[in-house]
């Protein structure tokens, strides 16, 4: 591995057959699995607007939740560097995705909520300002497309 250079692997398994393939939209399944070694296997689906199951996730849940979760990460580690104690961390984030009518799609926008508690009250505008630095080393968010805004709420 070349330094800096870092690499993945995903193991993913369509189960949706349900006996004669894909021979008509409504007749396979989207259920699909994500084994990554060493990890608990992830059970998928479509959207419910594309003939999937509410109780699973699917890929634009989990596209969010990476950019949710690595915009977390990225400033819980700029806090840390800066002496900010961050206490707690939630985000609702949400995203719109329009679909273009021919087939395709893209999202137009995630929109990141977090609300941050920290220790020390008078650290709150540089915490605030925080986020906008995660959001350029987050490395999710530097391979998207999608603008992703953030509207965070911190407070002591």
């Amino acid at each position: 591995m070349k330094n800096g250079e870092h690499h993945y692997n995903a193991h993913l398994i369509w189960d949706g057959n349900r006996g004669d393939g894909t021979a008509t939209y409504a007749g396979y399944g989207r259920q699909y699995r994500v084994l990554i070694d060493g990890k608990p296997e992830l059970h998928g689906t479509a959207d419910v607007a594309f003939r999937g199951e509410a109780d699973k996730f699917n890929p634009e849940d989990l596209f969010l939740a990476a950019i949710s979760s690595c915009h977390m990460l990225s400033y819980l580690a700029l806090c840390a560097k800066y002496g900010i104690s961050v206490v707690a961390y939630e985000d609702a984030a949400t995203g719109t995705m329009k679909e273009d009518g021919k087939g395709g799609g893209r999202f137009e926008e995630v929109v990141l909520h977090p609300t941050v508690t920290i220790a020390d009250a008078a650290q709150i505008d540089r915490a605030t300002k925080l986020h906008e630095r995660a959001h350029e080393t987050c490395f999710i968010a530097n391979s998207c497309s999608v603008p992703i805004h953030h509207r965070p709420t911190v407070r002591a």
